[in-house]
């Protein structure tokens, strides 16, 4: 990610720093999957479908750009800050099949609070990508804890995957639930079970 400020002084201008998309050659590899799945990519129905599908794609796979805001915490707020139902979309990157939910946020602040539209921000910094739940919880969470220095951070994805619900076992309405935590929301045991209490999930 390319960040060109200090967090204490300006606000940060997040950039995912990633391979540019190349939509023609996108558009042609859709073109050739729509025939080898015995689809004539030419025909009236089908014509403008590489294109839409390539743009699709990338939409998907590219994060708004966005100003990391922060605050001096003068009033020395010290409890939990809970981010609920934050909406997930990504990509899995097995099946390139979506899957979505929703991401529970929360840090316990330490000498900067963050602006809370911006926990929104970077889940989606991360979701925009090939993907698995695992490795995004994690991504969301280390991030957080490196860029505010909080005391703590714990993130909760809930999600359904469609290569779990339109293949393979067809596990309709199935929800995968991940969690990682950080400081004091790890190690302190009365601590962890608040947040997952607020997030609405038991311990």
């Amino acid at each position: 990610m390319a960040i060109s400020a200090d967090l204490e002084s300006v606000p940060l201008h997040i950039v995912a720093g990633r391979a540019e998309i190349d939509l023609p050659a996108a558009q042609r590899a859709v073109a050739d999957l729509l025939a080898a799945l015995g689809r004539d990519p030419h025909s009236a129905h089908l014509a403008d479908t590489p294109r839409r599908v390539a743009h699709a794609y990338a939409e998907m796979l590219t994060p708004r750009e966005f100003e990391l805001t922060t605050f001096p915490n003068d009033e020395g707020y010290d409890e939990l800050v809970l981010a609920k139902d934050i909406p997930v979309q990504s990509l899995c990157e097995h099946h390139l099949l979506p899957f979505t939910g929703v991401a529970h946020v929360g840090y316990l602040p330490g000498e900067r609070i963050l602006g809370l539209s911006k926990l929104a921000r970077v889940v989606e910094l991360f979701a925009r990508d090939f993907q698995v739940q695992e490795r995004l919880t994690k991504q969301v969470a280390d991030w957080l804890q490196d860029h505010l220095a909080p005391k703590g951070v714990g993130v909760v994805i809930e999600a359904e995957h469609q290569c779990m619900s339109l293949r393979g076992v067809r596990a309709t309405g199935s929800r995968t639930v991940t969690s990682s935590l950080h400081g004091i929301l790890r190690e302190n045991l009365s601590s962890r079970q608040e947040f997952f209490a607020l997030t609405g999930l038991t311990p």
